[in-house]
């Protein structure tokens, strides 16, 4: 089973950067497609950015298109989120999730249904 961990989260102030990792253990990354995502209090769970295997796809949405930055490492068997300018509505627990690639990923790569392998997320505070 594949295990994901999160890490990099905390506190930061408006217009600043924070770097998520989500190291996996269990089963070699380099099957999986990534994704990260987050969720705000009372709100949904939303994409916020995926890679696929080889990292030659990625997509975000308009939200963070920009500003957050996916990269994975697969030697290290390691994902990366780069987040910059970070506005208080980024406020959120940021997850790490992987799943194995099938045709319908690149149709809804940034849908939690597509995912079936979760970390138990990092906190993400932006605030003044």
């Amino acid at each position: 089973q594949l295990h994901l961990v999160e890490s990099g989260g905390g506190f930061v102030q408006p217009g600043g950067s924070l770097k998520l990792s989500c190291a996996a253990s269990g089963f070699s990354l380099d099957y999986y497609a990534v994704g990260w995502f987050r969720q705000a209090p009372g709100k949904e769970r939303e994409g916020v950015s995926c890679m696929s295997t080889t990292g030659g796809f990625t997509k975000y949405p308009d939200s963070v298109k920009g500003r957050f930055t996916i990269s994975r490492d697969n030697a290290k068997n390691t994902v990366h989120l780069q987040l910059n300018s970070l506005t208080p509505e980024d406020t959120a627990v940021y997850y790490c999730a992987a799943t194995i690639v099938s045709d319908g990923w690149y149709d809804r790569p940034l849908d939690v249904n597509e995912y079936d392998s979760w970390g138990q997320g990092t906190q993400v505070t932006v605030s003044s």
